[in-house]
């Protein structure tokens, strides 16, 4: 079974594939765990820009998260096939029985259903019928009626500078990276989550620079098609 330090390194992949025997705390545990704490912590302090770490950082990830990378050409068999062995180590749950499911259909029925608004609506004392005359006469006096003139135009206190919008691009790329790989890095252990994050704006940001090129080059087959 993947020890939970190894685990939540990012290198359960390490312990599905060892044969050495299932003791915890072995020997060859503690060298394992303490080897690859300082892989981790190498890569998590390497500079962004090296792309020799940057490679090291992809890879973490998707050993991580193998079910979010197992579509990968190079290595999505690896990453399937760690799924497959991370399955067969995992106890299976029987399957529930149309009794079982009868059960719980009959207790969710009989659990009582709560409307708040309802609840706070029937504590009016006037929700069957409508308050005397007086109490009527009251509510109407309090009720002050306001002038409003529609279509009005704000006028500012000082004059506004227009926006140049000329070289905006619709969106905050760098956000919506950051937003991302947060939300991806959610699902890694707690140890790798800077990792993961790293490696998931850089493979953004790579994506957007491969479909600039693509473009770039269908933009220039389009070019020479129109010069003939």
């Amino acid at each position: 079974m993947p020890r939970r330090a190894m685990k939540d390194l990012g290198f359960q992949a390490c312990c599905l594939r060892c044969d050495a025997p299932d003791i915890a705390g072995s020997n060859r545990c503690r060298k394992c765990i303490s080897h690859h704490t300082k892989v981790r912590d190498l890569i998590a302090k390497a500079p962004q820009s090296d792309e020799l770490f940057q490679f090291a950082r992809d890879l973490l990830a998707m050993a991580a998260n193998p079910n979010r990378y197992d579509h990968d050409e190079v290595h999505g068999p690896s990453l399937r096939e760690q799924q497959r062995l991370a399955n067969s180590m995992a106890e299976s749950k029987p399957l529930p029985t149309s009794e079982d499911i009868g059960k719980l259909f009959e207790s969710q029925a009989k659990r009582e259903k709560k409307n708040v608004v309802q609840e706070v609506g029937n504590q009016n004392p006037w929700k069957d019928e409508l308050p005397p005359e007086e109490v009527l006469n009251i509510m109407a006096d309090s009720l002050q009626a306001e002038e409003i003139e529609h279509g009005a135009r704000t006028i500012p206190s000082r004059p506004i500078a227009a926006v140049d919008r000329s070289d905006r691009l619709g969106e905050d790329r760098e956000m919506n990276d950051k937003v991302v790989a947060e939300r991806v890095a959610s699902e890694a252990p707690d140890s790798l989550k800077e990792v993961v994050e790293a490696a998931t704006i850089a493979q953004r940001q790579r994506d957007r620079e491969e479909w600039k090129d693509a473009q770039s080059e269908v933009s220039d087959l389009l070019d020479d098609d129109l010069d003939l």
